[in-house]
């Protein structure tokens, strides 16, 4: 039975998901551990990332060209999208393989899959080959049974009751 190198999934409706995955990234940081973090559809600018990108031992990469969502974009802002998606996942799994960091963050990835940036077989077959030492969180909405069987770990918030539902917008500091 594997001890080391697990597969988090972090998903449902509800806030926390992200929140959960860098927490997560900074006991690993308290513990001079190395950590990658890959933001899909995230523009990396959000107060946990500037203050993660500062702490030694921690890449933060982050693909959303035209900080939009995804029905937001046309046709050319979509493939470009996809293209820097692409770009990112690679670049993000090859540093952790060979810096051999602790623990890889893919914060939004299902999105990404979901909406047709990122090919679900390349992320399973990144899971399937990944060193038996590296730590992976996946997180998102509606993952699909596949990603699901990776999973070691399947934690699911679960919304209640949230601000936007009144039309207040993510605030800065508590969602940003």
């Amino acid at each position: 039975m594997r001890e080391t190198g697990l597969v988090h999934l972090y998903c449902g409706e509800g806030k926390g998901k992200t929140t959960a995955a860098m927490g997560l990234a900074s006991r690993c940081i308290g513990r001079n551990k190395k950590v990658v973090i890959a933001q899909f559809l995230k523009d990396g600018t959000s107060g946990e990332c500037k203050f993660l990108s500062q702490q030694p031992n921690v890449t933060l990469l982050a693909a959303n060209p035209y900080s939009k969502f995804s029905f937001q974009m046309n046709e050319e802002e979509k493939k470009e999208t996809k293209e820097a998606i692409v770009r990112m996942f690679d670049a993000a799994t090859q540093y952790a393989v060979r810096e051999q960091a602790f623990l890889l963050v893919m914060d939004e990835v299902c999105a990404a899959i979901t909406c047709g940036f990122l090919d679900e077989d390349k992320v399973i077959a990144f899971l399937e080959s990944k060193p038996d030492t590296l730590e992976v969180v996946m997180t998102g909405r509606d993952p699909s049974e596949r990603l699901q069987e990776q999973a070691d770990y399947i934690s699911e918030m679960c919304k209640r009751k949230h601000p936007f539902d009144r039309g207040i917008m993510a605030r800065e500091g508590i969602e940003k």
